[in-house]
Protein backbone atom coordinates (compact mmCIF):
# COMPACT_ATOMS: atom_id res chain seq x y z
CA UNK A 1 0.00 0.00 0.00
CA UNK A 2 1.13 3.33 -0.51
CA UNK A 3 0.62 6.05 2.14
CA UNK A 4 -3.21 4.98 4.11
CA UNK A 5 -6.07 6.77 3.36
CA UNK A 6 -8.10 8.88 5.33
CA UNK A 7 -10.27 6.92 7.47
CA UNK A 8 -8.17 3.24 6.69
CA UNK A 9 -8.48 0.76 9.51
CA UNK A 10 -5.74 0.48 11.72
CA UNK A 11 -3.52 -1.63 11.38
CA UNK A 12 -4.17 -3.23 8.28
CA UNK A 13 -6.51 -6.61 8.13
CA UNK A 14 -3.90 -8.04 6.05
CA UNK A 15 -1.18 -7.28 8.83
CA UNK A 16 -2.93 -7.32 12.09
CA UNK A 17 -2.24 -11.05 12.52
CA UNK A 18 1.53 -10.65 12.11
CA UNK A 19 1.30 -7.79 14.21
CA UNK A 20 -0.83 -10.12 16.93
CA UNK A 21 1.92 -12.38 17.00
CA UNK A 22 5.20 -9.97 17.30
CA UNK A 23 3.09 -8.85 20.24
CA UNK A 24 3.11 -12.16 21.92
CA UNK A 25 6.80 -12.52 20.82
CA UNK A 26 7.75 -8.73 22.41
CA UNK A 27 6.06 -9.81 25.90
CA UNK A 28 8.06 -13.14 26.38
CA UNK A 29 11.36 -11.51 24.81
CA UNK A 30 10.39 -8.41 27.04
CA UNK A 31 10.98 -10.44 30.25
CA UNK A 32 8.44 -8.02 31.66
CA UNK A 33 5.61 -9.95 33.59
CA UNK A 34 3.30 -7.43 33.79
CA UNK A 35 3.35 -7.51 29.50
CA UNK A 36 3.05 -11.06 29.73
CA UNK A 37 -0.38 -10.88 32.16
CA UNK A 38 -1.27 -8.16 30.22
CA UNK A 39 -1.04 -10.27 26.95
CA UNK A 40 -2.34 -13.62 28.37
CA UNK A 41 -5.30 -12.54 30.51
CA UNK A 42 -6.48 -10.71 27.60
CA UNK A 43 -6.20 -13.15 24.65
CA UNK A 44 -8.93 -13.67 23.14
CA UNK A 45 -8.57 -17.29 22.65
CA UNK A 46 -9.68 -19.31 26.37
CA UNK A 47 -7.43 -21.78 25.98
CA UNK A 48 -4.11 -19.28 26.37
CA UNK A 49 -5.85 -17.25 29.49
CA UNK A 50 -5.62 -20.34 31.15
CA UNK A 51 -1.28 -20.40 30.63
CA UNK A 52 0.04 -19.43 33.86
CA UNK A 53 0.04 -15.67 33.41
CA UNK A 54 -3.42 -15.79 32.37
CA UNK A 55 -4.78 -17.01 35.36
CA UNK A 56 -6.76 -14.69 37.92
CA UNK A 57 -6.96 -16.23 41.06
CA UNK A 58 -7.08 -14.70 44.66
CA UNK A 59 -3.25 -15.26 45.26
CA UNK A 60 -2.94 -12.48 42.25
CA UNK A 61 -4.93 -9.94 43.90
CA UNK A 62 -3.41 -6.34 44.07
CA UNK A 63 -3.15 -6.68 48.12
CA UNK A 64 -1.07 -9.93 47.62
CA UNK A 65 2.32 -10.58 46.55
CA UNK A 66 2.35 -12.17 42.84
CA UNK A 67 4.85 -15.65 43.69
CA UNK A 68 4.78 -16.35 39.49
CA UNK A 69 8.27 -16.36 38.79
CA UNK A 70 9.35 -15.74 34.94
CA UNK A 71 12.60 -17.27 33.54
CA UNK A 72 13.87 -15.29 30.85
CA UNK A 73 14.89 -17.84 28.61
CA UNK A 74 13.58 -15.81 25.24
CA UNK A 75 15.87 -13.26 26.07
CA UNK A 76 18.86 -15.35 26.41
CA UNK A 77 18.32 -17.07 23.13
CA UNK A 78 17.66 -14.11 21.24
CA UNK A 79 20.73 -12.64 22.91
CA UNK A 80 22.63 -15.88 21.82
CA UNK A 81 21.57 -15.58 18.01
CA UNK A 82 22.90 -11.82 18.40
CA UNK A 83 26.33 -13.02 19.71
CA UNK A 84 26.72 -15.74 17.12
CA UNK A 85 26.15 -13.70 14.48
CA UNK A 86 28.08 -10.36 15.97
CA UNK A 87 30.20 -10.91 18.40
CA UNK A 88 33.11 -10.56 15.83
CA UNK A 89 32.19 -8.03 13.32
CA UNK A 90 32.24 -9.50 9.88
CA UNK A 91 34.48 -7.93 6.94
CA UNK A 92 32.95 -5.53 5.13
CA UNK A 93 35.21 -4.70 1.68
CA UNK A 94 35.08 -2.83 -1.42
CA UNK A 95 38.05 -2.71 -3.82
CA UNK A 96 38.81 1.12 -3.90
CA UNK A 97 41.10 1.70 -1.21
CA UNK A 98 39.73 5.24 -0.38
CA UNK A 99 36.27 4.27 -0.12
CA UNK A 100 37.54 1.36 1.83
CA UNK A 101 38.89 3.70 4.29
CA UNK A 102 35.83 5.84 4.09
CA UNK A 103 33.40 2.78 5.05
CA UNK A 104 35.62 1.78 7.89
CA UNK A 105 35.44 5.56 8.80
CA UNK A 106 31.47 5.05 8.73
CA UNK A 107 31.11 2.01 10.35
CA UNK A 108 33.30 2.84 13.46
CA UNK A 109 31.64 6.33 13.83
CA UNK A 110 27.83 5.24 13.44
CA UNK A 111 28.76 2.16 16.04
CA UNK A 112 27.96 -0.46 13.42
CA UNK A 113 29.13 -3.43 15.89
CA UNK A 114 26.71 -2.07 18.41
CA UNK A 115 23.36 -1.69 15.56
CA UNK A 116 24.03 -5.01 14.47
CA UNK A 117 23.91 -6.87 17.60
CA UNK A 118 20.95 -5.06 18.42
CA UNK A 119 18.88 -5.58 15.53
CA UNK A 120 20.20 -9.61 14.88
CA UNK A 121 18.77 -10.01 18.59
CA UNK A 122 15.75 -7.99 17.75
CA UNK A 123 15.02 -9.96 14.81
CA UNK A 124 15.77 -13.43 16.51
CA UNK A 125 12.93 -12.29 18.85
CA UNK A 126 10.38 -10.82 16.24
CA UNK A 127 10.54 -12.59 13.45
CA UNK A 128 12.90 -9.62 11.36
CA UNK A 129 14.08 -5.98 11.62
CA UNK A 130 14.73 -3.28 8.95
CA UNK A 131 18.24 -1.58 8.45
CA UNK A 132 17.18 2.07 7.74
CA UNK A 133 20.06 4.82 6.27
CA UNK A 134 19.22 7.95 7.12
CA UNK A 135 20.88 11.25 7.84
CA UNK A 136 20.62 14.59 10.59
CA UNK A 137 22.68 17.57 9.76
CA UNK A 138 22.38 19.18 12.61
CA UNK A 139 23.44 15.96 14.54
CA UNK A 140 26.50 14.74 12.25
CA UNK A 141 27.79 15.26 8.99
CA UNK A 142 27.39 11.89 7.96
CA UNK A 143 24.75 9.39 6.70
CA UNK A 144 23.21 7.38 10.17
CA UNK A 145 22.62 3.20 10.06
CA UNK A 146 19.32 2.66 11.89
CA UNK A 147 17.29 -0.11 12.97
CA UNK A 148 13.20 0.04 12.52
CA UNK A 149 11.25 -2.12 14.33
CA UNK A 150 8.75 -4.96 12.53
CA UNK A 151 5.44 -4.05 14.01
CA UNK A 152 6.26 -0.66 13.06
CA UNK A 153 6.76 -1.19 9.40
CA UNK A 154 4.40 -2.09 6.35
CA UNK A 155 6.61 -3.26 3.29
CA UNK A 156 5.75 -3.80 -0.19
CA UNK A 157 7.18 -6.35 -1.99
CA UNK A 158 7.47 -7.95 -6.07
CA UNK A 159 8.64 -10.97 -6.59
CA UNK A 160 10.17 -11.59 -2.64
CA UNK A 161 12.34 -8.72 -3.18
CA UNK A 162 11.39 -5.06 -0.77
CA UNK A 163 10.57 -2.30 -3.18
CA UNK A 164 9.02 0.47 -0.55
CA UNK A 165 7.75 0.35 2.78
CA UNK A 166 5.90 2.67 5.44
CA UNK A 167 7.52 2.94 8.54
CA UNK A 168 4.78 4.69 11.45
CA UNK A 169 4.81 5.29 15.06
CA UNK A 170 2.58 6.86 17.80
CA UNK A 171 3.67 10.28 18.66
CA UNK A 172 3.59 11.88 22.42
CA UNK A 173 0.47 13.25 22.96
CA UNK A 174 -1.69 10.50 21.67
CA UNK A 175 -4.71 9.64 24.30
CA UNK A 176 -7.66 7.27 24.48
CA UNK A 177 -9.71 9.29 21.87
CA UNK A 178 -6.86 10.93 19.63
CA UNK A 179 -4.03 8.81 18.13
CA UNK A 180 -1.25 11.32 16.19
CA UNK A 181 0.66 8.93 14.42
CA UNK A 182 3.84 9.21 11.72
CA UNK A 183 4.35 8.09 8.18
CA UNK A 184 7.88 7.56 6.80
CA UNK A 185 7.50 6.17 3.32
CA UNK A 186 10.66 4.85 1.86
CA UNK A 187 10.90 4.20 -1.92
CA UNK A 188 13.86 4.39 -4.45
CA UNK A 189 15.09 7.65 -4.81
CA UNK A 190 12.91 9.99 -2.11
CA UNK A 191 11.48 9.68 1.54
CA UNK A 192 7.78 10.96 2.02
CA UNK A 193 6.58 12.03 5.23
CA UNK A 194 3.52 12.30 6.57
CA UNK A 195 1.23 13.03 10.07
CA UNK A 196 -2.36 11.59 10.26
CA UNK A 197 -4.13 12.31 13.58
CA UNK A 198 -6.78 9.33 14.01
CA UNK A 199 -8.23 7.12 16.90
CA UNK A 200 -6.71 3.88 18.34
CA UNK A 201 -8.79 1.67 15.07
CA UNK A 202 -8.45 4.15 12.55
CA UNK A 203 -5.75 6.36 11.19
CA UNK A 204 -8.10 9.25 10.88
CA UNK A 205 -7.51 12.48 8.57
CA UNK A 206 -4.19 13.68 7.32
CA UNK A 207 -2.73 16.82 8.14
CA UNK A 208 0.22 19.07 7.99
CA UNK A 209 3.03 18.05 9.64
CA UNK A 210 3.84 21.47 11.48
CA UNK A 211 0.32 20.53 13.25
CA UNK A 212 2.77 18.35 15.81
CA UNK A 213 5.55 19.39 17.38
CA UNK A 214 7.96 15.77 16.87
CA UNK A 215 7.34 15.94 12.86
CA UNK A 216 7.38 20.30 12.67
CA UNK A 217 11.05 20.54 12.61
CA UNK A 218 10.85 18.32 9.27
CA UNK A 219 9.12 20.65 7.17
CA UNK A 220 12.50 22.72 6.89
CA UNK A 221 14.53 19.28 5.34
CA UNK A 222 11.57 18.62 2.42
CA UNK A 223 11.61 19.36 -0.84
CA UNK A 224 10.40 22.90 -1.71
CA UNK A 225 7.13 21.29 -3.71
CA UNK A 226 5.43 18.85 -1.04
CA UNK A 227 6.03 16.60 1.70
CA UNK A 228 9.22 14.56 -0.21
CA UNK A 229 12.52 14.67 0.40
CA UNK A 230 14.60 13.42 -2.60
CA UNK A 231 17.87 11.07 -1.85
CA UNK A 232 19.96 11.57 -5.17
CA UNK A 233 20.31 7.81 -5.56
CA UNK A 234 18.02 5.07 -7.00
CA UNK A 235 18.80 2.35 -4.23
CA UNK A 236 16.03 2.16 -1.14
CA UNK A 237 17.09 3.49 1.41
CA UNK A 238 15.73 0.44 3.25
CA UNK A 239 16.53 -3.08 3.68
CA UNK A 240 14.47 -5.76 5.55
CA UNK A 241 16.25 -9.09 7.26
CA UNK A 242 14.16 -11.65 7.70
CA UNK A 243 15.88 -14.05 10.98
CA UNK A 244 14.95 -17.66 9.30
CA UNK A 245 12.59 -18.10 6.37
CA UNK A 246 10.16 -19.44 5.48
CA UNK A 247 6.86 -18.26 7.90
CA UNK A 248 5.35 -21.51 8.59
CA UNK A 249 1.86 -20.02 9.51
CA UNK A 250 2.20 -17.23 6.31
CA UNK A 251 4.40 -19.53 3.55
CA UNK A 252 3.34 -17.27 0.66
CA UNK A 253 4.77 -14.15 2.64
CA UNK A 254 8.72 -13.24 2.27
CA UNK A 255 7.99 -12.54 6.41
CA UNK A 256 11.00 -14.19 8.66
CA UNK A 257 10.10 -16.37 11.76
CA UNK A 258 10.66 -16.18 15.17
CA UNK A 259 13.06 -18.33 16.89
CA UNK A 260 10.16 -18.74 19.34
CA UNK A 261 7.73 -19.74 16.61
CA UNK A 262 8.54 -23.61 16.97
CA UNK A 263 6.19 -23.03 18.77
CA UNK A 264 8.37 -22.57 21.81
CA UNK A 265 5.43 -20.93 23.90
CA UNK A 266 4.24 -23.84 25.74
CA UNK A 267 7.91 -24.47 26.44
CA UNK A 268 8.25 -21.48 28.39
CA UNK A 269 5.23 -21.51 30.37
CA UNK A 270 5.79 -24.47 31.26
CA UNK A 271 9.69 -23.22 32.37
CA UNK A 272 7.86 -20.85 34.45
CA UNK A 273 5.43 -23.13 35.96
CA UNK A 274 8.33 -25.22 37.04
CA UNK A 275 10.28 -22.50 38.59
CA UNK A 276 7.73 -21.05 40.42
CA UNK A 277 6.85 -24.49 41.89
CA UNK A 278 10.23 -24.83 42.83
CA UNK A 279 10.02 -21.56 44.82
CA UNK A 280 7.23 -22.51 46.19
CA UNK A 281 8.89 -25.52 47.78
CA UNK A 282 11.47 -23.28 48.86
CA UNK A 283 8.63 -21.07 50.98
CA UNK A 284 6.86 -23.97 52.39
CA UNK A 285 9.85 -25.24 53.43
CA UNK A 286 10.81 -23.14 55.57
CA UNK A 287 11.29 -24.01 59.24
CA UNK A 288 8.03 -23.73 61.34
CA UNK A 289 6.83 -24.03 65.25
CA UNK A 290 3.68 -25.28 66.36
CA UNK A 291 3.17 -23.97 69.96
CA UNK A 292 -0.18 -24.63 72.33
CA UNK A 293 -2.19 -21.90 73.35
CA UNK A 294 -0.17 -21.89 76.91
CA UNK A 295 2.79 -20.65 75.16
CA UNK A 296 1.04 -17.63 73.85
CA UNK A 297 1.06 -14.30 75.39
CA UNK A 298 -1.85 -12.35 75.25
CA UNK A 299 -1.55 -8.77 74.04
CA UNK A 300 -5.02 -7.22 75.00
CA UNK A 301 -8.47 -6.93 74.02
CA UNK A 302 -8.24 -7.03 70.14
CA UNK A 303 -4.25 -7.32 69.67
CA UNK A 304 -4.45 -11.13 69.55
CA UNK A 305 -1.72 -13.53 70.81
CA UNK A 306 2.42 -13.69 70.45
CA UNK A 307 4.89 -16.19 70.92
CA UNK A 308 8.35 -14.71 71.65
CA UNK A 309 10.95 -17.38 70.40
CA UNK A 310 13.97 -16.21 71.93
CA UNK A 311 12.44 -16.40 75.90
CA UNK A 312 14.49 -18.76 77.93
CA UNK A 313 12.56 -19.23 80.79
CA UNK A 314 8.92 -20.30 80.94
CA UNK A 315 6.59 -20.72 83.92
CA UNK A 316 3.22 -20.96 85.03
CA UNK A 317 1.91 -22.58 81.96
CA UNK A 318 -1.43 -24.81 81.84
CA UNK A 319 -0.71 -27.52 79.32
CA UNK A 320 -1.74 -30.91 79.84
CA UNK A 321 0.81 -33.61 81.07
CA UNK A 322 0.75 -36.30 77.72
CA UNK A 323 3.13 -36.39 75.06
CA UNK A 324 3.53 -33.94 72.29
CA UNK A 325 1.47 -31.26 73.88
CA UNK A 326 4.73 -29.06 73.43
CA UNK A 327 6.43 -26.70 70.93
CA UNK A 328 6.41 -28.77 67.46
CA UNK A 329 8.64 -28.49 64.53
CA UNK A 330 7.36 -28.97 60.99
CA UNK A 331 9.74 -28.41 57.63
CA UNK A 332 8.88 -30.17 54.61
CA UNK A 333 11.01 -31.48 51.65
CA UNK A 334 12.66 -29.42 48.88
CA UNK A 335 12.08 -31.43 45.61
CA UNK A 336 15.28 -30.31 43.96
CA UNK A 337 16.97 -32.73 41.92
CA UNK A 338 12.82 -33.09 40.34
CA UNK A 339 12.47 -29.27 39.20
CA UNK A 340 16.31 -29.11 38.48
CA UNK A 341 15.89 -32.09 36.06
CA UNK A 342 12.65 -30.67 34.95
CA UNK A 343 14.10 -27.16 34.03
CA UNK A 344 17.41 -28.44 32.60
CA UNK A 345 15.17 -30.81 29.74
CA UNK A 346 12.61 -28.14 28.79
CA UNK A 347 15.72 -25.81 28.47
CA UNK A 348 17.22 -28.28 26.53
CA UNK A 349 14.32 -29.04 24.12
CA UNK A 350 13.28 -25.37 23.84
CA UNK A 351 17.16 -24.47 22.82
CA UNK A 352 16.87 -26.91 20.35
CA UNK A 353 13.64 -26.13 19.35
CA UNK A 354 14.77 -22.81 18.18
CA UNK A 355 17.41 -24.03 16.11
CA UNK A 356 20.24 -24.21 18.81
CA UNK A 357 22.85 -26.28 20.38
CA UNK A 358 21.99 -26.95 24.39
CA UNK A 359 25.94 -26.34 24.86
CA UNK A 360 25.27 -22.77 23.55
CA UNK A 361 22.77 -22.26 26.62
CA UNK A 362 25.59 -23.94 29.35
CA UNK A 363 24.16 -27.67 29.36
CA UNK A 364 25.68 -30.50 28.60
CA UNK A 365 29.24 -29.35 29.22
CA UNK A 366 31.87 -30.64 31.78
CA UNK A 367 34.28 -27.27 31.77
CA UNK A 368 37.06 -29.22 30.39
CA UNK A 369 39.25 -27.23 27.77
CA UNK A 370 38.07 -28.53 24.14
CA UNK A 371 39.43 -27.67 20.78
CA UNK A 372 38.10 -25.40 17.97
CA UNK A 373 37.20 -28.32 16.23
CA UNK A 374 35.34 -30.02 18.80
CA UNK A 375 33.44 -26.79 19.68
CA UNK A 376 32.38 -26.57 16.12
CA UNK A 377 31.11 -30.56 16.91
CA UNK A 378 29.63 -29.33 19.89
CA UNK A 379 27.83 -26.40 18.83
CA UNK A 380 26.99 -28.21 15.37
CA UNK A 381 23.11 -27.13 15.78
CA UNK A 382 24.16 -23.26 17.06
CA UNK A 383 26.31 -23.26 13.58
CA UNK A 384 24.56 -24.46 11.08
CA UNK A 385 21.74 -21.41 12.05
CA UNK A 386 24.72 -19.02 12.59
CA UNK A 387 25.56 -19.71 8.77
CA UNK A 388 21.93 -19.76 7.74
CA UNK A 389 21.20 -16.27 9.13
CA UNK A 390 24.68 -15.33 7.97
CA UNK A 391 23.54 -15.69 4.54
CA UNK A 392 20.13 -13.15 5.32
CA UNK A 393 22.53 -10.93 7.14
CA UNK A 394 25.16 -10.79 4.40
CA UNK A 395 22.69 -9.18 1.45
CA UNK A 396 20.71 -6.68 3.64
CA UNK A 397 24.24 -5.42 5.32
CA UNK A 398 25.88 -5.23 1.55
CA UNK A 399 22.91 -3.07 0.50
CA UNK A 400 22.61 -0.87 3.72
CA UNK A 401 26.57 0.21 2.97
CA UNK A 402 26.45 1.05 -0.15
CA UNK A 403 23.56 3.21 0.92
CA UNK A 404 25.50 5.23 2.87
CA UNK A 405 28.76 5.13 0.39
CA UNK A 406 26.14 6.58 -2.10
CA UNK A 407 24.59 9.23 0.38
CA UNK A 408 28.08 10.19 1.48
CA UNK A 409 29.14 11.14 -1.91
CA UNK A 410 26.07 12.45 -3.00
CA UNK A 411 24.91 14.81 0.60
CA UNK A 412 28.07 15.19 2.01
CA UNK A 413 30.72 15.71 -1.01
CA UNK A 414 33.06 12.68 -0.02
CA UNK A 415 35.59 12.23 -3.27
CA UNK A 416 34.98 8.57 -3.09
CA UNK A 417 34.19 5.73 -5.72
CA UNK A 418 30.98 4.35 -4.09
CA UNK A 419 30.75 0.54 -4.34
CA UNK A 420 28.83 -2.22 -2.94
CA UNK A 421 31.12 -4.50 -0.44
CA UNK A 422 32.13 -7.91 0.19
CA UNK A 423 30.54 -8.92 3.63
CA UNK A 424 32.22 -12.10 4.89
CA UNK A 425 30.92 -13.89 7.98
CA UNK A 426 33.82 -15.46 10.03
CA UNK A 427 33.72 -18.93 11.33
CA UNK A 428 32.38 -18.48 14.76
CA UNK A 429 35.11 -19.88 16.70
CA UNK A 430 37.94 -18.44 18.24
CA UNK A 431 40.74 -20.45 18.64
CA UNK A 432 43.29 -20.03 21.82
CA UNK A 433 47.04 -19.17 21.39
CA UNK A 434 47.90 -23.12 22.64
CA UNK A 435 45.44 -24.74 19.70
CA UNK A 436 46.84 -21.90 16.98
CA UNK A 437 50.42 -22.97 17.99
CA UNK A 438 49.81 -26.54 17.76
CA UNK A 439 48.22 -26.55 14.74
CA UNK A 440 51.29 -24.24 13.27
CA UNK A 441 53.19 -27.00 14.51
CA UNK A 442 51.54 -30.05 12.61
CA UNK A 443 51.02 -28.08 9.44
CA UNK A 444 55.04 -27.10 9.45
CA UNK A 445 55.90 -31.41 10.90
CA UNK A 446 54.13 -31.97 7.27
CA UNK A 447 55.71 -29.35 4.94
CA UNK A 448 52.55 -28.03 3.99
CA UNK A 449 52.77 -24.22 5.24
CA UNK A 450 55.08 -21.80 4.07
CA UNK A 451 56.58 -19.14 7.05
CA UNK A 452 54.42 -16.55 5.21
CA UNK A 453 51.30 -18.59 6.09
CA UNK A 454 51.67 -19.40 8.99
CA UNK A 455 52.76 -15.41 9.96
CA UNK A 456 49.66 -14.77 8.05
CA UNK A 457 47.43 -17.55 10.30
CA UNK A 458 48.90 -15.87 13.83
CA UNK A 459 47.49 -12.31 12.80
CA UNK A 460 44.97 -12.21 10.94
CA UNK A 461 44.63 -8.49 11.26
CA UNK A 462 48.17 -7.76 9.79
CA UNK A 463 48.42 -6.23 6.26
CA UNK A 464 50.52 -8.19 3.51
CA UNK A 465 54.00 -5.49 4.53
CA UNK A 466 53.72 -6.38 8.04
CA UNK A 467 53.46 -10.16 7.42
CA UNK A 468 56.95 -9.77 5.06
CA UNK A 469 58.59 -7.73 7.57
CA UNK A 470 57.85 -10.25 10.01
CA UNK A 471 58.66 -13.34 7.66
CA UNK A 472 62.13 -11.35 7.01
CA UNK A 473 62.59 -10.98 10.46
CA UNK A 474 61.90 -14.57 11.22
CA UNK A 475 64.11 -16.25 8.21
CA UNK A 476 67.25 -13.85 9.58
CA UNK A 477 66.79 -14.81 13.09
CA UNK A 478 66.56 -18.66 12.28
CA UNK A 479 69.42 -18.55 9.57
CA UNK A 480 66.69 -19.87 7.09
CA UNK A 481 67.25 -16.73 5.21
CA UNK A 482 68.93 -16.80 1.39
CA UNK A 483 72.71 -16.07 1.46
CA UNK A 484 73.33 -12.77 0.15
CA UNK A 485 74.86 -14.07 -3.77
CA UNK A 486 77.53 -10.85 -3.94
CA UNK A 487 78.44 -10.98 0.04
CA UNK A 488 79.16 -14.56 -0.14
CA UNK A 489 82.02 -14.09 -2.96
CA UNK A 490 85.59 -13.37 -1.01
CA UNK A 491 87.49 -9.68 -1.35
Amino acid sequence: MALPDNGTVWPPSAWAAHYEAMRVDDAWYSGDRRRLARVYTNHPRHTERRRLWGRRSFEHRLDRRDHRLHVPLAGDIAATSAALLFSDMPTIAVADTPTQARLDQLLDEGRAQQVFLGAAEQAAALSGVFLRVTWDRDLVPRPLLTVMQPDGAIPEWRFGLLRAVNFWRELDGSTTSTVWRHFERHEPGRIVHALYEGTAENVGRRVPLTEHPDTADLVDSLDADGDTITTGIQQLTAAYVPNVLPNRLHRGAPIGRSDYAAPVYDLFDSLDETWTSWMRDIRLARARLIVPDGYMRNEGAGKGASFDDDREVWHSLRMPPNEGAGITLNQFDIRVEEHRSTTEAITREAAQSAGYSPQSFGLDGDGAPVTATEVDARNARSMVTRRKKAGYWRHAVADMCHVLLLLDATLFGSRITPDRPRVEFGDGVAESAEQTATTLDLLNRAGAVSTATKVKILNPTWDDTAVQAEVRAILAETGAAAPDPVGAFPN
